[in-house]
């Protein structure tokens, strides 16, 4: 029944509706794959044993819903009604959530069985999964390195083979690096193409999704999330009416791609494995028929790190003021790791002006970036700038964590800019490296098109799949 877990969503849907697997089975299979790797991943703060075996019982044969039995995880930073949610922080205490996000709500009429929740960085500030409260998850294929972040335990357990999808969301690569780190499917979604509601407001830079073994997946639980729900602030252009699985499977026709190496990070350095991969997926796409040209991307000489600060530091702030409200008094240092304190001191240091001015030159240069690539259908990068760094690397912890930031920004360059310009963007595991890690390219799409990247991303699967790759455990 493990084995069950490692194939396509999609498929052990099709094997309940059937009745060849039971809802009971499949769910029971994850929960024992869970507790045999949690103590070596540790991808989970929260297994939710009752409550999923009771969702999963009440599932029968012949069951329409999309996902109907099919065990999913939710990153915790997501409310789930009556489960925890600890932000990956000890400041949250043992606060259980009294209500579904929407887009838990979603999942649910799905037919998903939540089987728990999966672990995260304090905050979700860094592109590792180190947090102080519950310890490091572990990337499966090497279990000295990370699994990336933010939702590194979603990728983890998806790689592992806990469930077979696993929820996150993307506010400066969030899902596309730990899909990189664990050789997954990984898409970043448009801005606004998910509702953060009912808790959270107009989110500039962070977008909800999914980590899946396949295209295919990634295509069917976009049409099952995205869409506004009622009293959201902004949303994405409506989706298209044939729904993304559809498009998904529709040859793309001969796309204009862009090969983009130049980093928006400008001290920034690529490891040749990961250009390499680049240029071999480059080559890919032209034996595919597509026209590929090496191009310098609008991106460099603009130092927006600061800017990009000045924005994320008080999304970080208001989070841990959350924290503080639930616990009933003012934060203090101690509540949370140094990284996160800096953060929160450097929010509450900046005025008024200076967050929104930042806010401004963000989507002022997000509007030239866009109108500058609008002569290509695709942009191809590197998915990271460096292999998986080892556990430990990058932190929150350490008396000068800043540094540490900013070392996180060098590992990861090429993501966070797409969350700044509100397009769409896809990590894919194409190749594997010598040192045994998954080795994944970038596609970054028009705005609001993510069927463009879609229907390309099956091309790319078709001509070289991934899916017999899987890490030993």
């Amino acid at each position: 029944m493990s084995d069950l877990l490692l194939r396509p969503a999609t498929e052990l849907a099709a094997l309940v509706r059937s009745g060849d697997v039971s809802a009971r089975e499949l769910v029971e299979s994850s929960l024992r794959r869970i507790d045999d790797l949690q103590p070596t991943i540790n991808a989970f703060t929260h297994v939710a044993y009752d409550s999923a075996l009771a969702a999963a019982d009440a599932i029968e044969p012949g069951d329409a819903r999309p996902f109907a039995g099919v065990p999913i995880a939710v990153k915790d930073n997501r409310p789930v009604a009556g489960m925890p949610l600890s932000m990956g922080s000890e400041l949250f205490g043992d606060f259980v959530a009294g209500h579904d996000a929407y887009l838990v709500r979603r999942l649910r009429e799905a037919g998903f069985v939540i089987v728990g929740k999966t672990s995260m960085p304090e905050m979700g500030i860094l592109p590792t999964t180190e947090p102080r409260r519950f310890g490091p998850t572990r990337n499966p294929w090497n279990v000295g390195r990370t699994p990336g972040g933010s939702s590194g335990g979603a990728a983890a357990a998806v790689a592992a083979g806990m469930v077979p999808v696993a929820h996150g969301n993307d506010g400066g690569g969030s899902i596309r690096i730990p899909a990189a780190c664990c050789g997954l499917v990984g898409l970043k979604p448009a801005r606004g193409r998910v509702s953060v509601g009912p808790d959270g407001g107009d989110s500039f830079l962070v977008c909800d999704g999914v980590l899946t073994r396949s295209v295919q997946d990634t295509a069917r639980v976009l049409d099952v999330l995205s869409g506004p729900e009622p009293g959201d602030t902004t949303w994405a252009p409506p989706p298209p009416a044939a729904g993304y699985t559809a498009l998904g499977e529709v040859d793309p026709g001969r796309l204009r791609i862009g090969l983009a190496f130049n980093p928006p990070l400008d001290d920034a350095t690529v490891d040749p494995v990961c250009e390499r991969a680049a240029r071999d997926a480059a080559a890919l796409l032209e034996s595919l028929g597509h026209h590929v040209q090496q191009i310098i991307a609008p991106w460099s000489g603009l130092n927006l790190l600061p800017d990009f600060t000045r924005s994320f530091g008080p999304l970080v702030s208001m989070t841990t003021w959350m924290g503080g409200q639930i616990a009933g008094r003012e934060p203090v240092a101690g509540d949370v790791e140094p990284l996160t304190w800096a953060l929160w001191e450097h929010a509450r240091g900046q005025n008024t002006i200076s967050y929104l001015s930042a806010q401004g030159r963000l989507e002022s240069v997000a509007r030239s970036i866009v109108q500058a690539l609008g002569e290509w259908d695709v942009v191809l990068t590197p998915a990271l700038g460096a292999r998986p760094v080892h556990i430990g690397e990058v932190d929150g912890l350490g008396p000068d964590p800043m540094v540490k930031f900013r070392k996180s920004g060098y590992f990861t360059p090429f993501t966070a800019i797409v969350n700044v310009t509100g397009q769409p963007a896809i990590v894919l595991p194409l190749y594997q490296g010598e040192d045994g890690l998954p080795t994944a390219v970038q596609l970054i799409g028009p705005p609001a098109r993510e069927e463009v990247l879609l229907g390309l991303a099956r091309q790319l699967e078709a001509a070289l799949p991934w899916a017999d790759r899987h890490p030993t455990l």
